[in-house]
């Protein structure tokens, strides 16, 4: 009963996107701070994520850090994005059938076996890092200037995340 129970749990992950939660097995966000203002901001998804879900979430955390440490805006200096590619191979089952008939002192029989699963299927887990540079006020640079209030509501009102 209880490996039963374990299998209808990663069933049931494994069939989710990551959501928006600090890194666990089944992925999401870290950081590491490289200065004062600046992050190193990473995304692990599971093999359900998308890569443009993996982007965005990696662009909330970085407007969060942002305004967590008294900051309000936010450039992307630096980004990363690849696939961490990897292997799921089905557990196999087999079901054997038959049937037995005696005529006198013989007996006659036949069965059949028939296996499912084993399959092997190819996963894409996504992953962005962005390393980000933080400002309390809006810098003149030529790039993107990130106003992190705007960012994090926006990609929260786009998933369904309450704050």
């Amino acid at each position: 009963m209880r490996a039963a129970s374990i299998v209808m749990v990663a069933v049931a992950l494994s069939g989710c996107a990551t959501t928006y939660h600090a890194k666990s097995f089944t992925g999401g966000y870290s950081e590491t701070r490289l200065r004062e203002d600046v992050f190193q901001v990473s995304f692990s998804g599971n093999a359900s994520t998308s890569r443009e879900r993996a982007a965005d979430f990696s662009l909330l955390r970085s407007a969060e850090l942002t305004l967590e440490n008294g900051f309000r805006y936010f450039v992307v200096v630096d980004s990363e994005k690849y696939s961490k590619l990897g292997t799921h191979t089905t557990p196999s089952t087999s079901y054997t059938t038959g049937s037995a008939y005696s005529t006198g002192s013989y007996a006659h029989g036949s069965a059949t076996t028939t296996t499912y699963g084993g399959q092997t299927n190819l996963t894409s887990k996504p992953r962005v890092t962005n390393t980000i540079l933080c400002s309390k006020d809006k810098p003149e640079i030529d790039g993107l200037v990130l106003d992190a209030e705007f960012v994090a509501s926006s990609i929260r009102t786009k998933y369904g995340i309450k704050k």
